[in-house]
């Protein structure tokens, strides 16, 4: 893998976007929203830009009219491809990614809000793209970062984790724990001290810590993943 960092960045849009209005659309049958994925769009010479995207084949049935103008194209497996045709002169978080000409893994929505995996030389870039995402979005914020290096006897795989991932609560056990030196091979808390501090019972601490350190592996072992796809 060549130098440079590997980074997921989520976007809040503040203008209507169709696709991430569509992720953020439930259904009737109470099943959650749509994964909205493998985002690419097109410019045509004539100033519009087509953009395909894939749901899930019962997604339509429930929302035939999430995303206005969309079109099925085709079927692949359990999934059914839409285009659509919207105006290039939009402000839209896709175009601003494009023209800064980066390399793009991956777009896709959920939850009403666009996440894009970008391949960048350094942090400089990263923020660059930050900064100009800033006039279309709400928010952005960084899911993880990868970095890598040309050099074979560099051993270091860092990895950004989203904090965000735990709860104010769950943040605040891991901290506590920490500070009492609960993970410390010897001479800290043990769990009950631990549990006392935070004036829960030792089962609730064992509960808020099983599932923080769950979340926080999932985040830090997804992005890894991702990051040896490469």
């Amino acid at each position: 893998m060549a130098d440079g960092i590997r980074v997921k960045l989520a976007v809040d849009v503040a203008t209507a976007c169709p696709v991430a209005e569509l992720s953020a659309a439930g259904d009737e049958k109470g099943r959650g929203s749509p994964t909205v994925r493998e985002v690419t769009w097109t410019q045509a010479t004539d100033g519009t830009v087509t953009e395909e995207f894939r749901v899930d084949a019962t997604a339509d049935v429930d929302n035939p009219d999430a995303v206005p103008g969309a079109e099925p194209v085709m079927e692949v497996g359990t999934e059914r491809v839409y285009q659509f045709t919207r105006d290039a002169d939009a402000a839209c978080a896709c175009d601003v990614v494009e023209r800064l000409d980066c390399p793009i893994a991956d777009v896709h929505a959920t939850d009403g809000t666009l996440v894009f995996t970008l391949c960048l030389p350094d942090v400089d870039r990263l923020r660059e793209i930050v900064t100009a995402l800033d006039d279309v979005a709400e928010r952005v914020s960084v899911r993880y970062l990868v970095r890598s290096s040309a050099d074979a006897d560099d051993r270091r795989d860092t990895v950004v984790v989203d904090r965000g991932a735990l709860t104010e609560r769950q943040s605040e056990v891991l901290r506590t724990a920490y500070r009492l030196g609960y993970f410390e091979y010897r001479g800290g808390a043990n769990a009950g001290q631990v549990a006392a501090a935070l004036d829960i019972t030792d089962s609730t601490f064992a509960e808020h810590l099983s599932k923080a350190q769950s979340r926080l592996l999932e985040e830090v072992f997804r992005a890894t993943a991702d990051g040896a796809a490469d």
